[in-house]
């Protein structure tokens, strides 16, 4: 089976909550439920986009702006992914039968799901952070028939007791690779994480592979946008200084970029890893 028949196989439905939120009349987050307007639900969660499943206030609005009613000062915190986003980072992985892969964040466990289908069950292992998210996952991936492992947990540990795996696959946007990700794959596997926008404003996706002693080096494939990691919010103030950055840079093309990772630290490169941007 391959990734696009795996993704028609696993129904999304199955896996979004009956309460969603969409952008209301001021592009505020609102919510839409599935028992007061059925037909819309659906549509939503049938187009091939992103579905905002959580929400939280945003702690940079005071209180006394913030309002649920209206969605004033709500942000996304976690969402379902747009199928072809989906797609674009299975393909990244280059799964082959038998790999064991680890998933960091589980959110509705839809992608668990369709890992399992590709894999089989006993070779996925999701960590999420989110309590409630994790439980809703672990119930949505049984009722579907892919009982995947899923770990409570905070990701940025990975998951220890399943190490080594021969992949990890990070649905959420960060700022670095986390060493744990690196020291639970083995030599020559590949972590893939989508990048938070710190030097190119596509949100790229970054594929590292594995080197001796928890190293690895890769490059950045094209855009993959993400909702950050929970706590590793990029302000927007850093998103304008690294896009200013990157114009004075002559707008390279994210694929030319890539990353650096030793026991001494980890730097992003433009074109070789000799040019050092940062």
């Amino acid at each position: 089976m391959n990734i696009r028949e795996a993704l028609a196989t696993v129904p999304r439905e199955a896996f979004i909550p009956d309460e969603i939120f969409v952008p209301g009349e001021n592009g505020w987050l609102v919510p839409l439920r599935r028992s007061e307007h059925p037909d819309r639900w659906r549509e939503h969660v049938a187009a091939d986009e992103a579905v905002v499943t959580r929400t939280d206030f945003d702690p940079d609005v005071p209180p006394e702006l913030r309002d649920a009613a209206t969605g004033r000062g709500v942000e996304a915190t976690s969402s379902s992914s747009a199928p072809f986003i989906m797609a674009r980072l299975l393909d990244a992985l280059e799964l082959e039968p038998g790999m064991r892969v680890l998933e960091i964040g589980a959110g509705t466990g839809y992608n668990a799901a369709v890992l399992a289908c590709l894999l089989g069950t006993e070779n996925v292992v999701s960590v999420e952070i989110d309590p409630v998210a994790a439980a809703r996952a672990r119930e949505a991936t049984r009722a579907a028939g892919h009982p995947v492992r899923v770990v409570d947990g905070d990701g940025e540990r990975g998951h220890p007791p399943g190490a080594p795996y021969d992949r990890v696959i990070v649905t959420a946007s960060a700022r670095e690779v986390s060493r744990a990700w690196l020291e639970q794959t083995r030599e020559g596997g590949l972590v893939l994480v989508p990048w938070a926008p710190t030097f190119h404003p596509d949100w790229p996706l970054c594929r590292v592979t594995v080197g001796p002693g928890a190293t690895g080096e890769g490059r950045f494939l094209g855009p993959a946008p993400f909702m950050p990691l929970r706590g590793r919010r990029v302000r927007p103030r850093a998103m304008d200084e690294a896009e200013e950055r990157w114009r004075k840079a002559g707008r390279p093309d994210c694929t030319r970029y890539g990353l650096t990772v030793t026991a001494e630290g980890q730097w992003v490169w433009l074109d070789s890893p000799g040019n050092v941007i940062g």
